[in-house]
């Protein structure tokens, strides 16, 4: 019998046929993508526009970076600055992957994609790569039972088989151009408390 978590891979690979990237991590979210990339690198003092949604600057800071706002405009996606990190999220359409930076995209069911929920790391690190796939599945090692792996912290953050099932049929039939998706009515997040 197959296993499970076969489909997700498969997805990944589709995602890499479509977009470019060498690598892609699926996660369940756009915001844990960013999250580990994030912690990947270690990030400091990261830059990002004032007007986004409100879990890209919660996501530096849970990996233990701080938030610098600033006035920017953007369409489709940002840099996390100075990292190579983008958020991606309103953006999603064929070769789109930029060499050497992370691209964080959000599959969720009002963005280009539109499955249920879910998220994925464009990148071409291959030991990124392999940090990725043990942070996103409880730092475990995939493949290799609990009680055999010497796990790292990680998070629990992994795609469902069923989300990457149906990933894989709509990006299917998903066009191979798909324009930018404009911005929502973001708040000041400069003003939130939380995040300052």
């Amino acid at each position: 019998m197959p296993h499970p978590f076969k489909v997700v891979h498969d997805f990944e690979t589709a995602l890499c046929q479509y977009t470019g990237a060498r690598y892609a991590v699926a996660v369940n979210s756009c915001t844990m993508a960013l999250l580990l990339a994030c912690a990947y690198l270690r990030v400091k003092e990261v830059t990002i526009p004032k007007r986004t949604y409100v879990s890209v600057p919660m996501s530096i800071i849970h990996a233990g970076g701080t938030v610098r706002f600033e006035d920017e405009e953007w369409v489709g996606q940002y840099q996390l600055k100075p990292y190579p990190v983008w958020d991606a999220a309103r953006r999603f359409t064929s070769n789109m992957y930029m060499p050497h930076d992370y691209q964080c995209v959000s599959f969720h069911w009002n963005k280009i994609l539109g499955i249920q929920q879910g998220g994925a790391i464009l990148h071409d690190d291959w030991v990124a790569d392999k940090w990725f796939r043990r942070a996103r599945f409880d730092g475990i090692t995939e493949g290799v039972a609990p009680k055999d792996d010497n796990p790292m912290l990680g998070w629990h953050c992994y795609m469902s088989p069923e989300v990457a099932a149906a990933g894989l049929v709509r990006l299917h039939h998903l066009p191979k151009r798909n324009a930018d998706m404009p911005n929502d009515d973001y708040p000041d997040l400069s003003q939130i408390e939380c995040l300052r």
